[in-house]
């Protein structure tokens, strides 16, 4: 073959503003993962540790030490007035359902668009979420006034003939929460056999290094219990196929509950006939809200957690960017609704309809009104710019101030819609009691207990998905440095 027929040997490189930043800084390696997920369940408990789950335990007990003084006394204890039916009870339950929608979405709608940025934060959430909705679950059943017969919302057949009303939102509420709570807990469970597996292993390997009778007591209980909840996963191609399946058809069951369960709460208010409550735009504009406390909720955990735990290495700026990115479109999407809100009250010529909405922003509840605003649709415009969405200590706060807009969003729902109705001289002023207060205070208590005892217990990220997205993983991965970092980042 002559010189001139010889091909010239031409170096291909990708764009550097194609390059995409890896999901695991630092090209770490597969058991640098697995050492530094599941350290943090195998080692001790830091004392801030033990001080956090002292102190939500004992926010814990005072919450249902007012529960139990709520059914003892009555539901007179609440600062509900004739206008105002429904109080922080209702407020309460509509906040902790739309936090407990972040994790769904996260697991299962990104998961079926095949977002890998996901892996990092799916576990938190997915956890999150199941807390959230326990939460949630215990003002409807502590509304109904007498609780020992909250039983009768079922479908149980009695002597009496006492049916409960399909036609009732209210009733729709109970199916939809406890379908959503059992699909997401199959989910978060079905993702944590193959870790539990790997911590059950370890403890294993480990057993050899317990000295005293008691660490070898404990060590023997943690590898019952850890081995019989995964199931006796040992990472066959047989195991792995069935998970895939039975993963695949999961996220397409959570899928369509992610946008009908927070529908159904909103439809508690959209199927009345009251003025402020009476529009269609409600169920979209729940699903949406919901979407944006749940990722503000994500980011309030995850943020310290990532530092506490020097996890900033598989969770990056890049994972907390991609989220502040969702809650600008969602908090966005919330902001038009509240403006669609009173055009369609000025448009529709109902004259009803239009006091409402005056009297949200201009009446004696003005300041809920504004505040929730500001902290909806003022705060998450800064992450329009690069510096916000990459700067862990601003996006905490952003968070923050997103999870307080949405507790007054339902606030300005419920209690201005109904403190003011047709008859003025019915007007009332709404005002929480002390019980109103700490019993949602003591749900928090509940909500970091379980936590807690989530990052003390299970390994707090999906450790072999976060392998998956690395550039060990990727067969196409060539040999250096930076080749390696732009193979894993595809």
């Amino acid at each position: 073959m002559s010189e001139s027929t010889v091909q010239p040997k031409v170096e291909t490189h990708t764009p550097k503003e194609l390059v995409r930043v890896p999901l695991v800084s630092n090209n770490r390696s597969f058991g640098w993962i697995t050492n530094q997920v599941a350290g943090i369940l195998e080692g001790k408990m830091p004392r801030w540790w033990n001080v956090a789950f002292a102190i939500s335990f004992l926010v814990t007990m005072m919450c249902f030490t007012y529960i139990g003084y709520l059914i003892l006394t009555g539901v007179g204890v609440w600062g509900l007035n004739h206008p105002v039916a429904w109080g922080w009870a209702i407020v309460n339950f509509v906040f902790w359902i739309g936090i407990g929608h972040a994790g769904t979405l996260i697991s299962a709608v990104l998961f079926l668009l095949r977002q890998k940025w996901r892996t990092s934060i799916n576990r938190t959430a997915e956890a999150m979420t199941i807390f959230a909705v326990i939460c949630a679950g215990i003002f409807p059943g502590i509304h109904v006034g007498r609780v020992w017969f909250a039983y009768w919302l079922l479908p149980i057949p009695n002597a009496n003939a006492i049916w409960p009303q399909f036609r009732s939102p209210l009733l729709w509420d109970v199916f939809a929460v406890s379908t959503y709570f059992t699909v997401s807990l199959l989910f978060w469970y079905m993702g944590l056999i193959p870790d539990l597996a790997t911590i059950r292993d370890r403890l294993r390997k480990n057993a050899s290094k317990c000295t005293t009778g008691f660490e070898k007591l404990v060590n023997r209980i943690k590898q019952y219990l850890y081995g019989l909840f995964s199931m006796g996963w040992i990472g066959s191609n047989r195991h792995w196929r069935n998970y895939e399946k039975a993963y695949l058809l999961l996220a397409g069951l959570s899928t369509p509950l992610v946008l009908s369960v927070h529908s159904i709460v909103s439809f508690d208010f959209a199927v009345s006939q009251l003025p402020g409550w009476h529009t269609t735009i409600f169920p979209p504009y729940f699903v949406a809200g919901a979407i944006f406390s749940g990722f503000g909720m994500v980011l309030t955990l995850m943020i310290p957690m990532r530092t506490i735990f020097n996890l900033e290495d598989i969770i990056t700026i890049r994972h907390l960017e991609l989220m502040c990115k969702v809650i600008l479109a969602t908090g966005s999407i919330v902001g038009y609704a509240y403006g669609m809100e009173f055009f369609i009250a000025w448009y529709g010529g109902n004259p009803y309809e239009l006091y409402a909405f005056k009297n949200r922003a201009f009446g004696p509840y003005w300041w809920s009104y504004w505040i929730m605003i500001s902290c909806n649709v003022i705060s998450p415009q800064f992450f329009w710019f690069k510096w916000c969405r990459t700067t862990p200590w601003f996006i905490f706060i952003v968070s923050i101030f997103v999870n307080i807009g949405m507790w007054f969003e339902r606030f300005v729902i419920v209690v201005t819609s109904l403190h003011r109705d047709y008859l003025p001289s019915s007007w009332g002023y709404y005002s929480p009691t002390q019980v109103d207060i700490l019993t949602f205070v003591g749900t928090f208590g509940l909500f970091m207990v379980l936590f807690l005892l989530f990052v003390r217990y299970l390994p707090t990220i999906c450790i072999f998905e976060v392998k998956s997205v690395t550039a060990q993983a990727d067969p196409h991965t060539k040999e250096g440095g930076a080749d390696k970092v732009e193979g894993g980042a595809h």
